[in-house]
């Protein structure tokens, strides 16, 4: 008898409600996920794609969000970076590239700075006349070794 091993996952996505329990789940998921490929919490890149993740689906659910329309997060691995994708329904409100510095006492408007700090790049497009999607990619740093085998359980699509 043959057995088949299924290959490793290289993509997670999940669409989630545009609020601040779903933007603040899609940085839990997101964290989960590269740590069931292997990459530590504590781990300097899943932080940095945490993070990332954090304030795009923060963006999404602010300048994104259109009224009973959810937004999509997806993470990819390749072998040498880690990509997460967050779209949304208002390709209308583009992100400013490069991002513009807040005046010195404003209270927000830093998150794509941090954005831009955190991505080796970034950038973003319209995919459809509804959709816009956001993205950055991390590179693999020196001693990120993601396992390719690594808990098979979320090697589908999970649309919530």
């Amino acid at each position: 008898m043959k057995s088949e091993i299924a290959a490793p996952a290289t993509h997670f996505r999940v669409q989630l409600s545009s609020t601040r329990r779903g933007a603040r789940l899609a940085r839990l998921l997101v964290e989960r996920q590269l740590d069931d490929w292997g990459l530590a919490p504590t781990d300097p890149t899943s932080a940095a794609l945490v993070a990332i993740t954090a304030e795009l689906s923060a963006n999404a659910i602010t300048h994104g969000r259109s009224p009973g329309r959810d937004f999509a997060v997806r993470l990819l691995r390749s072998t040498d970076h880690l990509r997460v994708e967050v779209s949304d329904t208002r390709p209308d409100r583009l992100p400013a590239m490069p991002p513009a510095r807040p005046p010195e006492h404003a209270v927000t408007g830093r998150g794509l700075l941090l954005v831009d700090a955190f991505a080796d790049q970034w950038g973003c497009e319209a995919r459809a006349p509804y959709i816009k999607t956001v993205w950055a990619e991390v590179s693999r740093r020196v001693g990120c070794d993601l396992d390719e085998t690594a808990h098979p359980r979320h090697q589908q699509h999970v649309i919530l």
